[in-house]
C-alpha cells in the first residue's frame, strides 16, 4: 500500500483508478443469475464534444449504475454514439467547401467516403471525454447507430412497417430546412416569438371602375378601398415575398366587410397575375382585413384550401431557399433578401397600404437554429402514428412506466393524443438509405417496391404486372435517408440485437432496461418513440423509469450557450476541481426535472468536500492505537453514530428509490461533514500525543468504510483511493463492487439524547465565543434541575468541562441559556463585565416580551384557535411556554446581577 499524500491531488488519483477499473473489467457485464440493472446511454452525436448538459446527464447515469453495482446487481451501462444525419452532413459539406469541393459535384459514394473519414477522424472523442468524468460504461459494447447491426435493424424495421401498412409515401406539405435542404418532422421545428411586420398590400379588383350601390354597400358594413387607380382589396401578410405564388384570394362568406368582393377577380401586386376571390369559412374574419392571400405551395393551411378549391400550385422556392424559375420575379435571389427588395418595390409602386409592427411565432430548424423553416410541398415517406400512440400512452398514464418528475405525463399525453404522422425521410446522403426501389414508368407516376436487398427488390418487382422481365440495372434506389430518430427509437432493442435476433439471451436478460436519463426536450423525439418501438417489437416497455433532467443554466438563469460565453469547458472544470468535485457541484443543484442554476462555486464546494474527506482520513489513520480500555464517552459515541449511520442509510435508500439524487447526496454530505467529522471524531479523538483504544479505532475505520461506500456513486475516485488505503486489498478488489450495507436498527432515544447533548455543547461554545474564553479553559456547567441524560461524559469532554452540577442554585454571575425548557448556566467568575451583561440581558428580555405578546395575541384570537389545525395551535402554545420560561430566567438573572 502506497503512503497517503498529505493533500488530495485529483490528477494523481483519477487516471490511475480509471485504468485499474478498465484493466480489471469492472465495468463489464454478461448475463448471469443476478438481478440485472441496465441503462442505455442517450447516444451523443458521433462528432460531438462534451458540454455541460452531457456532464449532468452522464453524472446521473453513473451515480445510478454505480449504486446498482454496490447493491449486488449485475449492472450494465451501454455506451454508443448517434450518426446525427443533419449535423454531420452539414459539417462534412462545410469542410468540403473549404477544400473547394461542392457536394453536388460528388457522387453519393464519393461523398460518403468523405463522411466516413470525418466520422473516423472526429468520432468517439466524446466517449473518451466521458472517461474523464468517471463514466463506468461497458466500453466493449460501444455501439454506433450506423454500425452493421444497428443499420440492418433499421432497414428491417422499415420493411416490416411498410409491409404492415404503417409506412406510406405521399405528396404532403412538410417542414423544410433550406440550409440542410431536407424535410423535418414537426418535432424538429422550434418556434420562437419574433417582432416582425404585417404588410398591408393592395390587390386591385380586375376591371372594376365603378361600383353600383357603393353607398348602400358601405351602409351594410362593407369596407371598400378606392384610389385614383381603382377599387382594391387589402391583404395583410407577414411574408410579402410569397406573393409570386398566390393563386387565389379568400374571404369568409359571412364577413360583412368583404361582401362586395364576392365573385370578383383581383390582381396580384407587382406580379400582375389575375386570381379568383374564393370563399371559405376557414378565414378568420377578425384577423387583418379578412382577406387572405392563398399560396398553396408555401403554407400548410393554404395547401388545404388549394386542395378544397382545386387551385393551381406554384412553387416559387428552390430547395436552398432561393427564388425558383417558376416565379415571374426575383429568380435566384435568397428569400430573405427578396423580402427586403419586394417591400421596397411594393412601396415604390404604390402597392403598400401600410406596415405595422407585429409579434408572431416563426419556426426554426432544431438542427440549424439560424434557419427559418419553409413549408414545402414534396414527396416524402411517412409513418402512421395512431397505432403507436395507442401502444405507448396507457403504460405511462397507468404508471407501469414511471416518469420522474411525474409532471411530464401531461406533456406526453397531450402530444400522443394529438399526434400526427411522422415524416421519416430526409434529403440527405449521410444516414440509413431508404430501402425503396423505383421502377421505370412512362410518365411522372411512381411505381416502387420496398425490400431489404436489391435481389429481394428485383424479385418483388417482377411480381408486378408489366415488369415481369425487369433487370436489376433498371431499379433505382431511393436517394433519401431516414430520419436519425428512426434509428434512435430502436436503441434499447438494437443494442441487444433484438431486431435481428428476437428473443436472444441478452434481450431476454437485459430488456426491459431499468432507467433512462434524458432531457424533457426530447420526450417526443426519442422517449415516446422508444416506448412505441418497445411495445411493437418486444411487446414490453423499453425501460421502467424515466428520469428527466433539467436544462443547465448559469447562475443568472440564462441557458448556457457559446454565443453568451457563459458555458464553461467541462474538461477545464475537471482540470481545476477534479472529476469528483465537478460531479458533486453538478448534483448539488440538480433536482429532477428542474433547471440547474450552475455556479462554479459549487464545484469549489465539491473540491472542499474532497479535502474534508481526505483530511479526516489522514487524521484517523494518523492515530496511534493501544490495547487499552474503551472510554465510556467513546462507547456512547460509537453507539450513537451507528444509529445515525443506519438512519442515513435508510434515508439515502429512500431518496434513490424516488430519484431524489441531490437529496441523497445532501444526506451523505451532512452525515460526513456534520455528524462524522464535526461531532463523532471530535468525541473519540484521543488527547494530544495519547493513543486511541483499539475498539474505538476499529469501529471508526468500519464507519469510514461504510461512509466511503455511500460516497462512491457520487465521488468514485477519492472513495476508491481511500478505500484502498483503508485496509490491505488484493489486486482486482474495488469499492465499485463492495456492497452497501442494508440499514440497521435506529436507537431513537439515543439520537434524542445526543441532540440535547449537542445543544448543550453548542450553548457552552456560544458563551465561550461571546465572553472570549479559550476553548481549552475548563469550565463548569450548572443545571437548574435534573439533566437526565446519560451522555454527560460526551458533554464534559467536548465542551471542556471539569464538572456538571445538577439542581444547582442560580448564580447571578453565570451566563445562562435554555435547551428546551431546561435552564443551564456557566459560572463566569472573573470573566464577566456586569454592566455589559445587564445591558445585553435587558435587550434579550425586551425582545422575548415582544415575542410573547405576539404569540398571546394570536392565541387570544378565538377564530384562529377554533379553525387552525390542532398541531398549529399546539406549536403556538409551546412558543408561549418557551417564551415565558425564558422571560422568567432572564428576569431572575437580571435581578441577581442588579442586586449583586
Amino acid at each position: 500500500m502506497n503512503k497517503l499524500a498529505p493533500t488530495y491531488d485529483p490528477k494523481a488519483v483519477e487516471d490511475k483508478w480509471y485504468q485499474y477499473w478498465e484493466q480489471h473489467e469492472l465495468f463489464k457485464s454478461t448475463p448471469d443469475e443476478r438481478e440485472p440493472y441496465t441503462i442505455v446511454i442517450p447516444p451523443p452525436n458521433v462528432t460531438g464534444v462534451l458540454h455541460m448538459g452531457h456532464m449532468l446527464n452522464n453524472t446521473i447515469q453513473d451515480i445510478l449504475v454505480r449504486r446498482a453495482r454496490m447493491e449486488g446487481k449485475n449492472a450494465l451501462w451501454v455506451p454508443g454514439t448517434d450518426h446525427a444525419s443533419i449535423a454531420t452532413e452539414a459539417k462534412v459539406v462545410k469542410r468540403l467547401a473549404e477544400q473547394g469541393i461542392r457536394k453536388r459535384d460528388l457522387t453519393r459514394d464519393e461523398f460518403l467516403k468523405h463522411a466516413w473519414e470525418w466520422t473516423h477522424e472526429h468520432g468517439g472523442i466524446i466517449l473518451q471525454q466521458l472517461r474523464k468524468l468517471g463514466a463506468s460504461c461497458d466500453w466493449s459494447r460501444t455501439a454506433f447507430t450506423m454500425d452493421e447491426k444497428r443499420s440492418l435493424s433499421v432497414l428491417k424495421v422499415f420493411v416490416d412497417l411498410y409491409e404492415k401498412g404503417y409506412i406510406y409515401r405521399g405528396l404532403r406539405m412538410v417542414n423544410w430546412d433550406p440550409k440542410a435542404q431536407t424535410a423535418l418532422s414537426n418535432e424538429e421545428v422550434i418556434y420562437r416569438e419574433e417582432r416582425s411586420h404585417l404588410f398591408h398590400l393592395k390587390y386591385y379588383v380586375e376591371g372594376l371602375t365603378e361600383l353600383p350601390d357603393e353607398a348602400r354597400l358601405r351602409e351594410q358594413g362593407n369596407v371598400i378601398h378606392r384610389d385614383e387607380r381603382g377599387y382594391y382589396a387589402v391583404v395583410a401578410t407577414t411574408r410579402p415575398e410569397t406573393i409570386m405564388g398566390d393563386t387565389a384570394m379568400c374571404i369568409n362568406p359571412k364577413d360583412p366587410k368583404n361582401q362586395w368582393l364576392r365573385g370578383r377577380k383581383v390582381i396580384v401586386p407587382l406580379v400582375g397575375r389575375v386570381i379568383n376571390v374564393i370563399e371559405d369559412h376557414y378565414v378568420d374574419i377578425e384577423f387583418g382585413t379578412g382577406c387572405l392571400k392563398v399560396t398553396p405551395a408555401h403554407d400548410t393551411n393554404d395547401y388545404m384550401l388549394g386542395k378544397t378549391h382545386n387551385l393551381e400550385t406554384i412553387d416559387i422556392f428552390n430547395a436552398d431557399g432561393t427564388i425558383s424559375a417558376q416565379s415571374p420575379l426575383y429568380v435566384g435571389m435568397d428569400r430573405n433578401e427578396c423580402r427586403k427588395q419586394i417591400v421596397e418595390d411594393l412601396k415604390a409602386a404604390g402597392l403598400m397600404e401600410k406596415v405595422e409592427d407585429y409579434d408572431n411565432k416563426v419556426g426554426y430548424s432544431e438542427r440549424n437554429p439560424d434557419t427559418a423553416v419553409e413549408p414545402r410541398l414534396c414527396m416524402q415517406w411517412f409513418l402512421k402514428m395512431k397505432h403507436f400512440a395507442d401502444l405507448a400512452l396507457p403504460p405511462v398514464m397507468n404508471d407501469q412506466l414511471k416518469f420522474y418528475p411525474p409532471k411530464y405525463k401531461s406533456t406526453y399525453k397531450v402530444w400522443l393524443e394529438g399526434i400526427q404522422d411522422w415524416c421519416i425521410s430526409r434529403q440527405l446522403w449521410w444516414g440509413h438509405r431508404i430501402p425503396a426501389y423505383f421502377l421505370p414508368t412512362s410518365d411522372d407516376s411512381e411505381v416502387y417496391v420496398v425490400a431489404l436487398t436489391e435481389d429481394e427488390a428485383l424479385e418483388k418487382a417482377r411480381q408486378i404486372p408489366g415488369y415481369e422481365h425487369i433487370e436489376a440495372s433498371q431499379l433505382r434506389r431511393d436517394e433519401d435517408a431516414l430520419d436519425t430518430w428512426f434509428s434512435s427509437w430502436l436503441w434499447p432493442i438494437s443494442l441487444f440485437d433484438g431486431i435481428n435476433n428476437p428473443g436472444n439471451d441478452e434481450i431476454k436478460y437485459y430488456y426491459p432496461t431499468s432507467d433512462l436519463v434524458t432531457g424533457p426536450d426530447i420526450i417526443f423525439f426519442w422517449v415516446a418513440r422508444m416506448i412505441m418501438a418497445g411495445y411493437e417489437y418486444v411487446g414490453d416497455m423499453p425501460f421502467r423509469n424515466v428520469y428527466f433532467t433539467g436544462i443547465v443554466r448559469d447562475k443568472l438563469g440564462r441557458k448556457m450557450s457559446k454565443s453568451l460565453g457563459n458555458s464553461p469547458d467541462p474538461l477545464k472544470l475537471i482540470e481545476d476541481y477534479g472529476a469528483d468535485g465537478v460531479r458533486m457541484g453538478m448534483m448539488l443543484s440538480a433536482p429532477a426535472g428542474n433547471d440547474i442554476l450552475f455556479d462554479e462555486a459549487l464545484c469549489e464546494q465539491g473540491r472542499n468536500f474532497n479535502n474534508k474527506i481526505w483530511n479526516a482520513f489522514r487524521l484517523v489513520k494518523g492515530w496511534e492505537v493501544a490495547d487499552i480500555e474503551q472510554p465510556e464517552h467513546s462507547r456512547q459515541a460509537v453507539a450513537w453514530f451507528q444509529s445515525v449511520l443506519n438512519a442515513t442509510l435508510a434515508e439515502v435508500k429512500d431518496h434513490f428509490s424516488k430519484f431524489r439524487l441531490n437529496d441523497a447526496l445532501m444526506s451523505v454530505y451532512r452525515l460526513f461533514w456534520e455528524e462524522f467529522s464535526a461531532w463523532y471524531l471530535e468525541i473519540v479523538k484521543p488527547a494530544y500525543q495519547q493513543p486511541i483504544d483499539r475498539t474505538t479505532l476499529d469501529a471508526t475505520l468500519g464507519f469510514f468504510d461504510t461512509l466511503l461506500r455511500l460516497i462512491h456513486p457520487f465521488m468514485p475516485f477519492i472513495s476508491e483511493e481511500l478505500w484502498q488505503h483503508l485496509a490491505e486489498r488484493q489486486d482486482g478488489e474495488s469499492i465499485m463492487v463492495a456492497r452497501i450495507p442494508e440499514p440497521g436498527e435506529v436507537d431513537q432515544p439515543l439520537l434524542a439524547q445526543m441532540a440535547q447533548a449537542k445543544e448543550i455543547i453548542s450553548g457552552i461554545r456560544s458563551i465561550r465565543k461571546a465572553k472570549n474564553i479559550g476553548n481549552r479553559e475548563q469550565l463548569q456547567l450548572h443545571v437548574m434541575g435534573s439533566l437526565d441524560n446519560p451522555l454527560t461524559g460526551i458533554i464534559t469532554k467536548v465542551a471542556c468541562l471539569d464538572a456538571i452540577t445538577e439542581n444547582a442554585q442560580k448564580d447571578p454571575t453565570a451566563a445562562s441559556f435554555l435547551v428546551g425548557t431546561l435552564e443551564l448556566a456557566v459560572p463566569l467568575g472573573n470573566n464577566i463585565d456586569v454592566e455589559a451583561e445587564i445591558a445585553k440581558l435587558e435587550g434579550e428580555l425586551k425582545y422575548a416580551q415582544g415575542f410573547l405578546a405576539g404569540v398571546e395575541k394570536k392565541l387570544a384570537n378565538e377564530r384562529f384557535v377554533a379553525n387552525a389545525p390542532e398541531a398549529v395551535v399546539a406549536i403556538e402554545r409551546k412558543k408561549k411556554a418557551d417564551a415565558e420560561s425564558k422571560i422568567a430566567t432572564l428576569t431572575a438573572t437580571l435581578a441577581a446581577l442588579k442586586g449583586q
